[in-house]
């Protein structure tokens, strides 16, 4: 918001390549108009005159989704004072995950990660300011509007509010997607929510983050998912 530029860009990041996730897909699938709002809510903050939606392009249903809703928002006159927004369909580069390779795809360059500094908030897609924010952020933006944040900051925990949406896949009795406060511990998650590993086998460990992530052994399982323990547990990391 405070950087001085003719033009800035608020960007989505829907490239969600790690195997096996697909909170985004869910949402933007499912809620296109939530992540809308949160982009042009977002945009007005910061003054941005153009929003671009980056979704892989293995997400048709999304991709699909997300244009008729832009065109539906156009067509009511929700977007008369901005920002103008459009879809770019990744190719299926991981890579394009971090977010100055994602903005040098959107420009039509080998999507390749930039060194910081400069910031995208600084110097982003086509030099100009940009803000870059998953579909998550921005689909939680119209809730913490409406009801406001001290609101939001009742869920969760003091250094981590409000919730996270997880994938939840393996050798346990129920898949699929959760959505639980931040602060939930990980034993919480697989055995209560998602109904534990099953008779005859042991809970020995879970993989967070996807492939980039790690294994937490049971024994750690009554740590809370929250920031403060990521940053406080060594173990975690």
């Amino acid at each position: 918001a405070e950087a001085e530029a003719d033009q800035k860009y608020v960007a989505c990041n829907g490239d969600e390549g790690d195997p096996g996730s697909f909170m985004d897909r869910m949402i933007l699938e499912s809620f296109p108009f939530r992540v809308i709002e949160g982009m042009a809510i977002a945009a007005y903050a910061i003054g941005a005159g153009e929003g671009v939606f980056y979704v892989r392009c293995e997400y048709p249903l999304a991709v699909q989704r997300v244009r008729e809703a832009i065109r539906v928002c156009e067509a009511a006159g929700l977007l008369e004072s901005g920002p103008v927004l459009r879809v770019v369909e990744g190719a299926g580069a991981f890579v394009c995950g971090e977010e100055t390779a994602l903005l040098a795809a959107i420009e039509g360059e080998r999507g390749m990660p930039r060194i910081r500094p400069p910031y995208p908030s600084e110097q982003g897609l086509h030099g100009q300011p940009t803000l870059v924010n998953n579909v998550e952020t921005y689909a939680t933006v119209p809730w913490v509007v409406v009801r406001g944040a001290d609101a939001f900051r009742q869920l969760g925990t003091p250094g981590s509010p409000g919730t996270k949406t997880f994938a939840l896949a393996g050798r346990i009795a129920r898949g699929g997607l959760i959505e639980v406060p931040m602060g939930t511990t990980i034993r919480e998650v697989v055995e209560e929510i998602g109904g534990g590993v099953g008779e005859g086998h042991t809970f020995k460990a879970v993989q967070i983050g996807g492939p980039s992530g790690g294994c937490i052994p049971a024994r750690l399982a009554d740590i809370s998912i929250d920031f403060d323990s990521l940053h406080s547990e060594g173990s975690m990391m």
